[in-house]
Order: C-alpha cells, then sequence, then structure tokens
C-alpha cells in the first residue's frame, strides 16, 4: 500500500484502467449465458465480500454516519455497475464507455477554476463529443442506460471523495458494495442460476470482481486521497484511451480515423492538466 502511496496518479490509473476493461471484456462474453444485471449482482458481491474478509471491516468501529455514507456511495456504485452492463449489453464497448464518459466530464466542468483546466475540460468534452458521434449503432434504451451510468458515475466521484478523505476508505468501499448489492439484487437475483450451476461461468462472474471492483475502486481510494475531486475526474479521461487498447487487443475492434481524433484529444487534455496541482477537499 505505501509503495501505491507513492506511485503517481496516472500511472495508477493505468494499471486501473486495464484492470477495469479486461474485466469488462470478461463480462461482455457472458451474457449470452448470464443475464447482464446478474453478472452486476455477482461482480458487486463477490467485491464486497472479498474486501470485507480481507480488511476484517467488522473489527472497524462503524458510526451511523460511516454507515450511512458507505451505503450511498456503494448504492451510486452498484447502480453504475449494472447500467454500464445493460448498456454494454446494447451497445458495443466503445459506444457505452464514451456515452459514461460524459458523467466525469461534468464533474471536471464543475470544478474547473481557471484558464489551463478550463482549455483541459474543452479538450476532453470535444474529444468525448467526437466519439459519441461516431459511435451511432445500437438502440436509444442502451444510449438511456450509459447515460444514467454516466450520471452514477459522476455520483461515485463524489461520493467516493467523502468516503475516502472522511470516512472508512477502503473498508467502507467493501461495506458500502455488500449495501449496494441489495440495492441493485432485485433485478439480478433471479438470473444468476446459470452461473450457479456452473463453476466455470460462476469463476468468470466472481473474476470481474476483482478485475473490474477490487483493483480498480481500490487504486481509486488511494488517488482520492491524493487529489482534489476535479483532477480525479480529468484523469478518468486515460480510461476511453485504455477501453480503445483492451478493445482492440481483446476483442479486435480497431478504431476509426474519427475515434483516435477523439481519443487524441483526450490524452492531449490530460497532458494539459497533469502539471497542475491541487488539493484535496
Amino acid at each position: 500500500m505505501s509503495s501505491m502511496r507513492r506511485t503517481s496518479p496516472e500511472a495508477l490509473f493505468v494499471v486501473g484502467g486495464i484492470s477495469q476493461y479486461l474485466g469488462a471484456a470478461t463480462a461482455v462474453g457472458l451474457f449470452d449465458q448470464v443475464a447482464p444485471a446478474s453478472v452486476a449482482l455477482l461482480r458487486v458481491l463477490g467485491a464486497s465480500l472479498v474486501i470485507i474478509g480481507f480488511r476484517r471491516s467488522w473489527r472497524r468501529a462503524w458510526s451511523k454516519q460511516d454507515l450511512l455514507w458507505a451505503g450511498a456511495f456503494g448504492a451510486v456504485l452498484a447502480l453504475m455497475n449494472l447500467f454500464i452492463y445493460l448498456a454494454m449489453d446494447r451497445l458495443p464497448l466503445g459506444n457505452a464507455v464514451a456515452i459514461e464518459f460524459l458523467g466525469p466530464i461534468a464533474i471536471a466542468a464543475i470544478g474547473a477554476r481557471n484558464v489551463r483546466s478550463a482549455f483541459a475540460l474543452i479538450l476532453a468534452t470535444s474529444g468525448v463529443l467526437i466519439l459519441v458521434g461516431v459511435q451511432n449503432d445500437g438502440t436509444l434504451l442502451g444510449v438511456v442506460f450509459a447515460l444514467l451510468a454516466g450520471a452514477m458515475w459522476a455520483g461515485y466521484i463524489v461520493l467516493g471523495h467523502r468516503v475516502a478523505q472522511h470516512g472508512p476508505a477502503v473498508d467502507g468501499l467493501g461495506v458500502g458494495m455488500l449495501m449496494g448489492a441489495f440495492v441493485i439484487s432485485p433485478l439480478g437475483i433471479g438470473g444468476v442460476g446459470p452461473a450457479l450451476m456452473s463453476p466455470s461461468l460462476l469463476g468468470l462472474a466472481l473474476a470481474t470482481s476483482l478485475l473490474s471492483n477490487i483493483i480498480p475502486y481500490g487504486i481509486d481510494q488511494v488517488v482520492m486521497k491524493k487529489i482534489a475531486r476535479a483532477r480525479f475526474a480529468l484523469l478518468q479521461a486515460l480510461l476511453p484511451v485504455t477501453a480503445a487498447i483492451i478493445g482492440l487487443l481483446a476483442l479486435g475492434q480497431s478504431p476509426s480515423a474519427p475515434e483516435c481524433l477523439g481519443i487524441g484529444a483526450v490524452m492531449l487534455a490530460i497532458a494539459v492538466s497533469g502539471g497542475e496541482r491541487t488539493s484535496p477537499r
């Protein structure tokens, strides 16, 4: 953990992003046999139990306020997982990620306070809009789910900072996800049968917990202690770049020229904002 704290936020995000989208590629491969909502439930529940068991979170003194904040954070996180899986079931991975990304961009826009950060936000927003413009396949319902995932992602950033800086941090992540699993269980519990009957399917579903929740969200809790909310949202711009690389290597999805332009704009935004010093709040 101490080595993670000494590592730059950018490097940590690369690791978290690679893990997150390897998990997403694994989840997409399960949707033909296990319902997306059920994969989301197994992902959140599995991750929560691993973190709680590893941290022995039951030994911690929990105040009512700690539980309330952790519960709100976990509910937003679980709903984000649910909505993005429902979107990915109806849209290509690149479409869903691009539309979802409007959530953290909005948070970054709220936190922009100078010309440099505003310019970076304009670049990042332009890149996302280009990506959305060229991703025109799929259904209207898929777009709605992706937008809802983006809204939950924005809430995750806001509440995650509260839990990381003033609450139980990683313990709050585990307990919060357990609460979040109960929130989405009415939609996912009915479809978990195929996974429970097949050790291989269950193993893959639980692997998404490690790749898409435990590793990247655990990294987030470390990074959120080091940087301000607006910069954290801007660093999330690394994720479309990572998703494109994972899509190319794991799914054979080759980005078009406009997509490369959009990704390049997001990368430039990261470069522009990278030297800015901000303090956590």
